[in-house]
Formats: structure tokens, C-alpha cells, sequence
């Protein structure tokens, strides 16, 4: 499996979810497909290649991540210092005002990103050996925000509005599990594997399915020692 087919299915899907309109709450929408497109695809092109074993599913960006940096749970100091990846980002049109995308200068940490990506990075010094069999992606590219600059997730949003960014997403999704092969499909929160289940069925493949923990600050149990509770997990699916 070649990189180039990754790329190809990521720019198709920016493409797709390119023109969505939004009601109330959402006062903004980003697609860092488009305007982090460069390091997202350095991403790609870096880690993509091969069969995975282990493929880890997040909902969608964070806004001082994968915003930031394109790359999932893109915490900055780990994409920059841990993957080597470092480029520029443009800006999403419109932008909101009290949500301004400053790519790898942004100053603020991506929570979610530094806890995941600080956890593998222990584990695996060398990213080249934890991608050589992991893979970790975004089921959604899409970042909302309300009028005050308050992050909006996906099942928080209308339903209505949402099935058909949600058909798109899902069928991008079983494409990108063809292409990898994995034996394990592991949701970084029950709504990632709620969707990993469902893209499961439209391969038609056989996959060991589960979820670890949710790194969000907003999870008070992910605030008492989340990465000791992720690794557990992770060892008792028989992914470690």
C-alpha cells in the first residue's frame, strides 16, 4: 500500500466536506485538510506506508491540535519534536476571532494530544517504530465552534445536519481500513469505536474492536493518571 493512495482519500474527503453549512450553535467551521494540508500530508507521507496492525481512531481536532497542526491529536510539541514534522499552515476562511489559527506557533497545548502522543512516544523513543505497526487518525476532520469561540463535538451537533457529513466520514473511514489491514480497531472513546464498528461492517472484514479511555481534560477520569489506565487497557485488548 502506497502513501500516495492515503493522500488521495484524505484530499477526496476535504473535497466532500467542502460547501457544509452549519445552524446554531456553529459559528465557524475549519477544515484542516485544506489550510494544514501540508503537514498534514508530511503526516502521511511519514507514517502512512505499510499494513498496521493497530489502528487508534480519535473523534475529531482539538483546537490547539490537529487546528494547529493537521496532524491527529496534534499536540505541537510532539508533532514538532517527537515526529519531526514542522510547516506551514494557512488560515481557514472565516476565521473566528477568538479561535485564530497560528500552526506550530501556537502557544497553547493540545491536552488530549500531549497525553496520547506523550504516552506512545514513552513507549516507542523512536516514532518510526511505534507507527511501524500503529496508526492513529481522526474520524472527522472538521473543527466547530460556537459564537464565543467554545468547541463544538460532533454528537453535540444536530443530527439532521450531521448525516451527511456522517456518511462521508464513514465511508472515507472503511476506505482507509481496506487500504491498512489492521487486526485491532481501537476507539480513543466510545464514540470513535461506535464508529469503527459501523465502518467494520461496510469492509465486510474481521477486526478486533475495542476503545481505550479518552484523554480530554474534561473526563475526570482521564485526569487520574490516564495514561496508566490507556496502557491497561491496551494490554488486556492484547494490542500490547
Amino acid at each position: 500500500m502506497s502513501t500516495a493512495d492515503l493522500i488521495e482519500l484524505s484530499r477526496k474527503l476535504a473535497r466532500d466536506l467542502d460547501g457544509f453549512r452549519f445552524s446554531a450553535p456553529v459559528s465557524h467551521t475549519y477544515n484542516p485538510l485544506d489550510y494544514a494540508r501540508v503537514p498534514h500530508e508530511f503526516f502521511l507521507k511519514r507514517f502512512g506506508g505499510g499494513k498496521k496492525r493497530v489502528f487508534l481512531l480519535g473523534m475529531n481536532p482539538g483546537p490547539f491540535g490537529m487546528a494547529q497542526t493537521g496532524v491527529p491529536f496534534g499536540e505541537i510539541a510532539a508533532v514538532r519534536d517527537w515526529m519531526g514534522i514542522t510547516a506551514p499552515v494557512g488560515k481557514p476562511v472565516p476565521e473566528h476571532p477568538k479561535r485564530p489559527i497560528e500552526g506550530f506557533h501556537c502557544p497553547k497545548s493540545e491536552v488530549s494530544g500531549r497525553r496520547l502522543w506523550g504516552l506512545f512516544s514513552e513507549k516507542f523513543p523512536k516514532p518510526e517504530d511505534f507507527f511501524a505497526d500503529h496508526y492513529v487518525a481522526n474520524y472527522c476532520p472538521l473543527v466547530w465552534m460556537s459564537a464565543t469561540g467554545a468547541n463544538l463535538t460532533p454528537d453535540k451537533l444536530p443530527s439532521a445536519e450531521m448525516e451527511p457529513v456522517e456518511a462521508i466520514c464513514l465511508d472515507h473511514l472503511a476506505e482507509v481500513l481496506k487500504l491498512l489491514k489492521p487486526q485491532y480497531l481501537i476507539g480513543v472513546g466510545g464514540f470513535a469505536e461506535e464508529r469503527l464498528r459501523r465502518a467494520a461492517e461496510k469492509t465486510g472484514g474481521s477486526y478486533q474492536i475495542g476503545r481505550i479511555l479518552h484523554p480530554s481534560p474534561a473526563s475526570p477520569a482521564a485526569n487520574r493518571g490516564w495514561a496508566e489506565v490507556a496502557e491497561r487497557q491496551l494490554k488486556e485488548q492484547g494490542v500490547w
